[in-house]
């Protein structure tokens, strides 16, 4: 199984960006967390990270064919990307929404997601263990 984990825009920016509510664990830590929970699940991932759309839609676009699901945290592109909804839409992988804080407990512009209509599941406010938790989720999907 392949699965393609996705960030957009300031996730580059983690330990440095609000540790309090992001933590104090870097991006190039995350990375390393997830590569090794695939070593043990047997799955291959790859990132992409990016603090442009567009390169986040090639991304998802990117995927089809090459992927058999997508971890995505959209970042802000949560609350704006129709692009991103319309690419998930588009390529057909399961895809699971991942916020390591919980947005609906955050500002009132953060409780609406795009992407969520076109992902399988959502996990929010479970820190960067949300992301092993949406891992788990793709590497146990049944097409």
């Amino acid at each position: 199984m392949r699965i393609l984990v996705i960030n957009g825009p300031n996730l580059n920016l983690l330990g440095l960006r609000e540790p309090e509510l992001y933590g104090g664990k870097s991006y190039n830590d995350l990375v390393a967390m997830i590569a090794a929970e695939a070593k043990k699940l047997g799955v291959q991932v790859e990132f992409v990270q990016s603090n442009h759309e567009g390169a986040l839609v090639d991304a998802v676009q990117g995927a089809y064919r090459k992927f058999d699901g997508i971890v995505i945290n959209p970042g802000a592109y949560t609350h704006t990307s129709i692009a991103l909804l319309d690419a998930l839409k588009a390529v057909g992988l399961p895809a699971v929404e991942v916020h390591i804080t919980d947005p609906d407990r955050r500002e009132k512009f953060r409780r609406l997601s795009y992407i969520r209509a076109a992902c399988t599941a959502t996990i929010k406010g479970r820190g960067l263990q949300g992301y092993l938790d949406a891992l788990h989720l793709l590497a146990n999907h049944e097409p």
